[in-house]
This record gives structure tokens, sequence and C-alpha cells, in this order.
């Protein structure tokens, strides 16, 4: 089964993955084959699944995701991409996710976000890509500042967790304060 895109990196692949592709490993492939194939955990698969079942798409909104998995074991570290796509307005927002704590602090998403974020910019054709961490997240602020993002504003209760909402701060980068590598 073949990717709708691979970049590579000095120590990465970056997968691309899309709703398209997400129904199509459901519809026509077994739990096991999905699992061993993106190398998800259960909590993963089950994340998979529920987009698949549930919907990815709306008719405003997307996603475009990319798998990251070290060039040297084959194992999915993480993953980085867009979900709130809205290309009428040329916009997303940006996540990103290393499923262990191991795979931190080892330079993965400072090496995958540059390649992500620039074909956000040239091939999904974004203006304005944002992205919102919890105020307290150091890694992640560092990761956007040393990318250029430019903080916005504080969220109120943006998001819940454990039932408690949380408030989020809001980076973003424009295209023209880009410069690719």
């Amino acid at each position: 089964m073949k990717h709708s895109i691979q970049i590579e990196t000095n120590r990465l692949v970056l997968k691309g993955i899309d709703p398209d592709f997400i129904h199509s490993l459901f519809l026509y492939h077994s739990k096991e084959f999905i699992i061993k194939y993106l190398g998800l955990d259960e909590f993963s698969y089950l994340h998979y699944l529920e987009m698949h079942q549930k919907g990815m798409v709306t008719h405003r909104y997307s996603l475009y995701v990319f798998m990251l998995v070290r060039k040297s074991d084959n194992l999915a570290l993480g993953e980085c991409g867009f979900h709130t796509w809205n290309s009428k307005h040329h916009r997303a927002e940006l996540f990103y996710l290393l499923r262990h704590d191991d795979f931190k602090r080892q330079g993965y998403m400072k090496e995958a976000l540059p390649h992500v974020i620039e074909y956000g910019f040239n091939i999904m054709n974004l203006h304005r890509i944002q992205a919102c961490v919890a105020k307290d997240n150091q890694a992640s602020i560092a990761l956007l500042n040393s990318h250029k993002f430019q903080f916005e504003g504080t969220l109120r209760q943006d998001y819940t967790v454990d039932d408690i909402n949380e408030d989020s701060d809001c980076y973003s980068l424009l295209k023209p304060e880009w410069v690719s590598k």
C-alpha cells in the first residue's frame, strides 16, 4: 500500500495520510494489518477507527497527517500535521504528537516540522498556520518559537482534560513570514 506522499529527512520518513487513505485501510484491511502498518498501539488504533467511523471531513474542514517513522528501525514515533483545515480560507491548525516519552527531546519534531510547514504552505496552499498549546508546555512553545510562530493570545477554557476546562495559548505563522530552508 502506498501513502499519498513521503518526505525524507535525515532520520525520518514522513508518510502522508489523508481521510481517503484512512478509510481505505479500514475498509480493506484487518486490525492486525493496520496496527502493524501504521505502527499503532491499541489506543491509537481506536483513535483512527473512530475517525473512520465518525468521519474526518465536513463541507468545510478536513485534515492531513504525517506519520513520523524512524528510518533506522521503521518505528512509528508519532504524528504531525494539520486538522481543522479550511481550504476556502487557506488556514489550518498544526498538531504534533510523539507517542512515548522516550522519543521526546531527541529533536525528531524539530526535524520534521519545517517539512510539514512547507508542505502546508506550498502544497495545501495555506496562508495561515496556527497552533494551540498549554501555557506550561515549554517544550512545545520553544519548538514553535524556533520556527518563527508568534504568540497571539490566550484562548480561555479552550479544551477539556479530565472534565476540567483549560486555557490554550495560540501561536501563528503566516506564509509571508515563512522562509523555507
